[in-house]
């Protein structure tokens, strides 16, 4: 009873739940992160992406008091606000890390040296001293408060458009435009008239070609940076674009070779020959027969190069420079999570930005990806 019509087989449920297990631990990252771009930073310190609806109340992170002084009825007097979010409302505070939530909002707490502290629900708050404070550094507050889910889009313009040095990822996202285009285009251009000679075309040592060109499949991709940039000084490259469109050809050119190849390999010998018969050359053939039918193996490749380039650090590093007009988006991101690793809000959004291109262009040509990649293995 195994296969009665109307049943499904174990196998069949197992990848069915396997698969829907995969795509739900890539969707649910992708999704917190791009909740959490969104956010303040306040919000993202307070609670998870997951509860970015819903009303939460936390401890902020301290507040040292600022304002002006003024002398009013005997008394110096600063007043202001803890916070700029509207809608918060503060049920405790404190003044001592070690009583953060000493007082109700409300309340007057006697401070050191004749001073007192008043702090409001909505987060207003009043120093009151019988002295001067003459530049003296105020004391800082702890509180904690419940804040309504707030959102915002000023991560994403801080991101692509800020001034500050180190920050803006605008300049950084088209030189990654820059290298991973050409980067792309240039192995795919070549490989194609490489697996085509490999494919049909009867030459000696041919076979041992594809031997070679899968015996470079396996070489570290780190065993050749340095040789090779070696060999770009020596020829006056350097480091600039050209080296990097060179240097990602040239780790690409082994795969893109074998994908192609196998793929031509399949296709009906009878169009070839016929098209030989009828005079057409071999570029002919290449170019009006072979790149038509090959476009799903083309697809394919150019997906797995693009994310590639787009996602790559060292080579970037090593090709290209760590200057503000070379860098690249995955040392611009590597920077925010070094010298501004607090700023989650900003990180979140230069990550979500630096993933969007690579999705937009997976989702457009996935449908090429498995018929490319199962290309020549049934006949």
């Amino acid at each position: 009873m195994e296969h009665v019509v109307g049943r499904r087989p174990l196998l069949s449920w197992i990848v069915h739940l396997s698969v829907a297990a995969l795509v739900v631990l890539w969707v649910v990252p992708v999704v917190g992160l791009l909740v959490s771009s969104f956010r303040s930073s306040d919000q993202i310190t307070a609670s998870g992406w997951w509860r970015a609806l819903t009303t939460q109340e936390a401890q902020l992170p301290a507040i040292r008091l600022a304002g002006t002084e003024v002398e009013r009825d005997g008394l110096f007097v600063i007043e202001g606000r803890l916070f700029a979010a509207e809608g918060a409302r503060i049920s405790r505070w404190g003044s001592s890390s070690r009583a953060p939530e000493a007082y109700a909002a409300g309340e007057t707490a006697p401070l050191s040296e004749g001073m007192a502290l008043t702090v409001a629900a909505d987060g207003g708050f009043t120093l009151t001293s019988d002295r001067p404070s003459q530049g003296a550094r105020l004391p800082r507050v702890f509180v904690t408060a419940s804040t309504p889910p707030e959102f915002t889009t000023r991560n994403y313009r801080n991101v692509l458009f800020s001034p500050l040095a180190g920050q803006s990822i605008g300049q950084a996202f088209l030189n990654t435009l820059t290298v991973a285009i050409p980067a792309t285009v240039i192995p795919i251009l070549v490989a194609a008239f490489a697996a085509y000679a490999l494919a049909w075309m009867e030459f000696p040592g041919r076979a041992l070609l594809v031997a070679f060109v899968v015996g470079l499949l396996v070489v570290p991709l780190q065993l050749a940076l340095i040789p090779l940039l070696q060999l770009h000084n020596a020829v006056g490259i350097g480091k600039g674009y050209l080296g990097i469109w060179l240097a990602h050809t040239g780790f690409g050119l082994p795969l893109a070779i074998y994908l192609l190849r196998n793929y031509m390999v399949g296709l009906p010998r009878d169009i070839i020959e016929n098209a030989r018969v009828d005079g057409a050359t071999e570029f002919q053939i290449f170019l009006r027969i072979i790149l038509p039918l090959s476009f799903p193996a083309l697809a394919s490749f150019a997906i797995f190069q693009f994310l590639w380039t787009w996602n790559d650090l060292l080579v970037a590093l090593v090709f290209l420079g760590t200057g503000n007009d070379q860098q690249v988006l995955t040392g611009n991101l590597v920077n925010l999570m070094g010298s501004r690793g607090g700023d989650w809000e900003i990180l979140s959004a230069s990550a979500f930005v630096s993933i969007a291109v690579p999705l937009a262009v997976f989702f457009s040509m996935q449908r090429f990806l498995v018929r490319g990649l199962l290309a020549g293995s049934v006949k």
